[in-house]
């Protein structure tokens, strides 16, 4: 199984980008994540969000995988703890199909990406920083990898 972030947005800064990596290195094979990143419509010339975002989801949605998983993130989204993220991995890994989570743009996401998503999944009830919603995914996904095998970096 594959992990895969999908995500609008490119040139972060360098320390999101050693974040990410540190968690992305410490994930074993068997869940490797990558990051497949889009870069922003313009919004120039009198184009409302609302193209914007269509011509971002014709992108996001040609990025995904036959076959996989989509986990898309919004705010209306189920509100997962860790623990449920784990147990959702777990079920995941035995189906054995890649998971994609879909990081959308400034303006959000075009209802096509969402109604094809397989889960709407909140991160945080709070307005975070695009880039730094890849390093807190990627944080979760290692501590709901750790919970599943029993390693220290997660604590009750």
């Amino acid at each position: 199984m594959k992990l895969i972030i999908v995500a609008v947005g490119h040139k972060m800064p360098g320390w999101i980008e050693a974040a990410f990596g540190e968690y992305r290195k410490r994930l074993p094979r068997e869940f490797a994540l990558s990051l497949v990143e889009l870069k922003p419509d313009k919004r120039s010339g009198g184009r409302t969000p609302q193209q914007v975002m269509a011509e971002e989801a014709d992108r996001i949605l040609a990025a995904i995988p036959q076959g996989a998983r989509l986990i898309v993130l919004d705010e209306r989204g189920a509100n997962w703890t860790t623990m449920k993220l784990a147990e959702a991995m777990k079920t995941w890994h035995t189906d054995g199909r890649d998971v994609v989570f879909v990081i959308g743009g400034t303006d959000g996401l075009d209802p096509r990406v969402k109604d094809k998503a397989d889960q709407l999944l909140q991160l945080s009830a709070l307005t975070l920083p695009h880039g730094m919603v890849r390093v807190l995914l990627a944080e979760q996904l290692y501590r709901a990898y750790s919970i599943l095998h029993n390693h220290p970096y997660h604590r009750e």
